[in-house]
């Protein structure tokens, strides 16, 4: 009777123990660097944001069981990400991802050492983020937001499709948004003259420049308005988008968040599945892969993203091809 109760004893004391053998699951800490709003601001573009985090789901990535991610986001002031940046080394976290490139470089230069995983890179060679796109070295990877010069060529087709007996296009750049801008430029130019387009290039450097360069636009009569990409125009897309509306210019830009913003149309590369692939790279490197092992991946999917509200407001139809090739509609 003694023995079986101390065998008895011994049962009840093993479960606990053996319980307690058991190690936890493992839970990684992922920094969240954008240089764009909290989603929980309101009218805020989350498609990606939700993207990214559907995409770890499906890897098997759940917050709160094994990931938990601390989000800092700088309200589209860049002087404000070195700032967040160095906030989550200090947390130490196990991974950071940065959209899009000041965010990478801002993380890249408050760490060497933790893993960074940039998304929607613009010329991730030429600003010293890696060390070429097949092998980055280093701690930075990610997804870049390249595209052929020959994307400007179908924007100014769509464009014209819009508006068939305008010829003027103004064109909104910064000269300072890219490396590569001479060569985007160029490129334009060379497919304005094959479509018999005239463009007007107003080279704008602050916000406030907006106001002079629509009037310069509505004394050329301009008829349309292509956006060249820029932080400066992503930050102001609202306000650029009302300035467009009320100047009744169709206007095209790469980014889908200027027709959130009010834009006509979007043609470029898929902010969604641009996050998307930024999360299979989280899950590699949190799997043991090394980022500087891991080819910067360019995108495929070009979208073109229509507002319908804005057709409507500027009196226009959209021509029944245009709406066949539209991947999205905002209503």
């Amino acid at each position: 009777m003694i023995v079986r109760a101390a065998l008895l004893a011994l049962c009840v004391l093993a479960v606990p123990l053996s319980a307690e053998a058991q190690p936890a699951e493992k839970v990684y800490r992922i920094g969240y660097l954008s240089i764009g709003s909290s989603p929980s601001t309101p009218g805020i573009y989350t498609r990606p944001l939700e993207g990214f985090r559907q995409q770890l789901r499906e890897l098997g990535w759940v917050e709160g069981r094994n990931i938990a991610i601390e989000f800092r986001f700088a309200d589209g002031r860049a002087d404000r990400l070195p700032g967040l940046a160095e906030e989550l080394v200090r947390l130490k976290v196990d991974i950071i991802t940065a959209s899009p490139t000041p965010a990478a470089m801002a993380a890249k230069k408050a760490t060497s050492t933790i893993p960074i995983v940039g998304m929607s890179l613009t010329e991730p060679v030429a600003v010293g983020l890696v060390a070429s796109l097949a092998r980055p070295g280093g701690n930075v990877t990610g997804v870049s937001y390249a595209f052929g010069t020959e994307i400007f060529g179908k924007q100014l087709e769509l464009l014209r499709d819009f508006s068939p007996s305008g010829r003027r296009v103004a064109v909104l750049a910064n000269p300072g948004g890219s490396p590569a801008y001479p060569q985007m430029l160029e490129a334009t130019r060379a497919a304005a003259r094959s479509l018999g387009l005239e463009l007007q290039l107003l080279e704008v450097r602050e916000a406030e420049e907006f106001d002079g360069a629509f009037a310069a636009m509505a004394r050329e009569r301009a008829r349309a308005l292509l956006v060249m990409g820029h932080p400066l125009f992503f930050l102001h897309r609202a306000r650029l988008a009302d300035l467009a509306v009320r100047n009744r210019l169709p206007s095209m830009s790469t980014q889908e968040q200027w027709v959130d913003a009010g834009g006509l149309m979007s043609y470029g590369p898929n902010f969604v599945d641009i996050s998307r692939r930024g999360a299979v790279y989280v899950d590699r490197i949190l799997k043991g892969a090394k980022p500087g092992d891991l080819p910067i991946e360019q995108p495929t999917n070009l979208s073109l993203v229509l507002n319908l509200k804005t057709a409507k407001t500027l009196g226009l139809t959209i021509p029944t091809a245009v709406r066949q090739r539209a991947d999205g509609v905002i209503e």
